[in-house]
């Protein structure tokens, strides 16, 4: 399983956003907030995928959570790792944490 498909250390509340369709991300984010009952939710993302993950938060925040969800803090970082030539690179990240007002 990648990155995008597991949850860190059983951390439910988090959502790490990949290559799988947009609504599934959004969908998710929404499922949080609503059948898990959670009080807030942690969207990740690295590298190109940093994009995706503002459109998933800001969609799920002002379309189908509108007034009861805010952005309450946004984190960026860097990652260093070996790619698959076993070259260093680093990687930009992105968290955001969705809460309830």
């Amino acid at each position: 399983m990648s990155e995008e498909e597991t949850n860190e250390k059983g951390n439910d509340n988090n959502i790490f956003v990949g290559g799988k369709p947009f609504m599934n991300y959004v969908t998710g984010v929404v499922m949080q907030f609503t059948t898990k009952n959670a009080d807030e939710v942690i969207i990740k993302a690295r590298g190109k995928y940093i994009s995706r993950a503002v459109d998933v938060a800001e969609v799920a925040a002002k379309r189908f959570l509108e007034g009861t969800v805010d952005v309450k803090k946004i984190e960026i970082d860097s990652e260093e790792f070996k790619n698959k030539e076993g070259k260093q690179v680093r990687v930009s990240t992105i968290e955001i944490t969705l809460g309830k007002k």
